[in-house]
């Protein structure tokens, strides 16, 4: 038969809506708090034993009770009957951000989640889930955030130790490694490379000797417009090396020379001793072979 004190500690849990500290309880029953301690884990192991369909257990730092872990499909569908209050994803990422970060501001996790968290944070301090713990003494003096009562209670956590080890939620560094090489923009290397043995193209096989000899533009033929012999064509751009002769015949894209000037150029060369001859011993046409002489 269960004594007093037990009964008593059964009855206070059973109309107390938050978890009882254990020294609240060792105040009430005037008792010691080991002795408390100790009460509640026989009624613990006495649940057990009966298997009951509600535990006795420890959590934020308290005893309540709890519905069995195994009955919980249909503590659900009584519970969550025409309701529709459940956490979005979003709210439950930036819920265990600040369960395994805080203290932490709001920057701090819109920084690690890469999207604006005002939104979700006020619902959740809202709610009762996290609150404001204290200032950041750095620049700014941002707000810091960390969980509450409320959420160890939520969770059925007695302190935050009882959080699962992170390193256990994430992969490992090889998986990280592959997804980081998955998301780097430089281009696999193995791209646009050629095959095992073959040389780059542009290059000599391996085995082939190299020529070091200097390197010279190719040769190009040498045309002759049929009207003028003497006016050559070369390479590709169309560009003509003219003789002195062919001075007169301008192409469409060189500008037109004067008229004096072709006049004298179809004359033929000449040069200047032979026009000083030619200049002394050719009578001049206008006038009479021999001049009156002067006063008469």
């Amino acid at each position: 038969m269960a004594s007093e004190a037990a009964r008593a500690i059964e009855a206070i849990l059973m109309v107390a809506q938050e978890p009882v500290d254990p020294h609240l309880l060792a105040q009430l029953l005037e008792v010691p708090p080991a002795r408390v301690s100790e009460l509640c884990d026989d009624l613990q192991a006495s649940y057990t034993a009966e298997d009951r369909g509600f535990v006795l257990v420890k959590v934020a730092g308290g005893y309540r009770f709890q519905s069995h872990g195994d009955l919980a499909p249909y503590v659900e569908r009584f519970v969550l009957e025409g309701q529709h209050a459940r956490l979005s994803a979003a709210a439950l990422e930036t819920l265990a951000i600040v369960a395994y970060k805080q203290p932490i501001s709001r920057a701090q996790v819109a920084a690690i989640r890469g999207v604006n968290v005002d939104g979700v944070m006020r619902t959740l301090q809202q709610r009762g889930y996290i609150d404001e713990v204290g200032r950041d003494p750095g620049p700014g003096q941002a707000t810091m955030f960390g969980t509450t009562r409320e959420f160890l209670e939520r969770m059925g956590l007695d302190s935050l130790s009882d959080l699962p080890p992170i390193a256990a939620l994430l992969p490992s560094a090889d998986v990280l490694e592959a997804l980081e090489r998955g998301l780097r923009a430089d281009p696999d290397p193995g791209v646009g490379q050629p095959p095992t043995g073959q040389p780059p193209t542009g290059q000599p096989p391996a085995d082939q000797p190299v020529s070091h000899q200097p390197a010279t533009a190719p040769s190009e033929p040498v045309t002759h417009s049929a009207d003028h012999p003497d006016h050559e064509v070369t390479g590709e751009s169309g560009q003509a090396a003219l003789s002195h002769t062919d001075l007169s015949s301008s192409s469409p894209n060189e500008p037109e020379l004067p008229a004096w000037f072709t006049e004298a150029d179809a004359a033929g060369p000449a040069s200047d001793h032979g026009d000083a001859q030619a200049s002394d011993s050719a009578p001049d046409p206008g006038t009479p072979d021999q001049q009156p002489p002067l006063g008469s």
